[in-house]
């Protein structure tokens, strides 16, 4: 089987939803649409999805055997399309404690990687969780981080999803032999404009000419988006977080962590920032 889906992946608060907007907004329109209406690139580990597809609840599942059943449901909903989809995914690329990877190859088209730098997303990572920076940064170095983690205060609207540590998220979908990858910067997505969208584009199998790509990038900016919700509430914001689109700048590390802040992030991810240029071969962080 030819796997048509493609993933949009990427640990929390990296450009995600910015990017599934322009997605969107290629589709045509006159209008910037609606933050509420981005279609089908929901969430690979929407539970309603899932029920959807296997054709049972699985509320009566436990973690893990919900996991277990994630590359069945993935397998099953490619081959069920005629041409490609794309699905939001926060997960690691890991397997499943059966040994099977969670995102299943036969049914992957690939992965957009989308990456920004540690330093700013454990700030948007607190706000978002409604958490201390400290506590984000903790969280960005655990290995057994989890979202929707089952913690017996009900069932939740998104099955448990392991993100491991931020390096260990980024190395396990940048390096993965099986699955072919395009690596997209958040910083780069603000600074380079319409051809770098238009080259994530191409490689998630889109054909759009120059000025449809530039109006989908317009109509997706950072601006638009948070003046939307502005006027109508993001659904997908969490549950204790005031709003989903807050800043959005490149560089708020500079000026809103700790010297101390800073350093424990560069101690835990200082290799995998040097690779994709958030510092420099001395461990610095760069200014962007």
């Amino acid at each position: 089987m030819i796997g048509r889906l493609f993933w949009l992946a990427s640990y929390p608060k990296s450009g995600n939803t910015w990017f599934r907007a322009f997605l969107r907004n290629l589709g045509g329109g006159s209008d910037p649409a609606s933050i509420n209406d981005l279609g089908s690139t929901s969430l690979a580990a929407s539970r309603a999805w899932m029920d959807e597809m296997l054709g049972f609840d699985t509320g009566d599942l436990d973690p893990g055997e919900t996991e277990r059943l994630r590359p069945t449901v993935y397998r099953f909903a490619s081959h069920r399309l005629e041409g490609h989809a794309y699905r939001k995914i926060h997960d690691a690329c890991h397997r499943t404690d059966a040994g099977t990877w969670i995102v299943d190859a036969e049914a992957t088209a690939g992965a957009l990687y989308l990456i920004r730098n540690p330093l700013d997303v454990a700030i948007s990572y607190a706000h978002h969780a409604a958490h201390s920076i400290d506590d984000a940064i903790a969280a960005m170095a655990d290995p057994d981080h989890r979202l929707a983690r089952d913690d017996g205060t009900g069932l939740k609207p998104q099955v448990e999803q392991r993100l491991l540590t931020w390096s260990d998220h980024v190395m396990s979908w940048v390096d993965n032999p099986d699955i072919p990858i395009h690596v997209l910067r958040y910083e780069d997505m603000q600074t380079g404009g319409a051809p770098v969208f238009a080259e994530a584009a191409r490689f998630l199998k889109l054909e759009a000419d120059r000025s449809a790509i530039e109006r989908a990038v317009a109509f997706s900016s950072f601006d638009t988006l948070k003046s939307q919700e502005d006027r109508d509430p993001f659904r997908e914001r969490a549950q204790n977080s005031a709003r989903f689109f807050r800043k959005g700048v490149i560089g708020d590390w500079q000026t809103t962590l700790s010297g101390a802040q800073i350093d424990s992030i560069v101690e835990a991810h200082g290799a995998v920032m040097r690779r994709f240029g958030y510092c420099d071969a001395a461990g610095t962080p760069r200014a962007m």
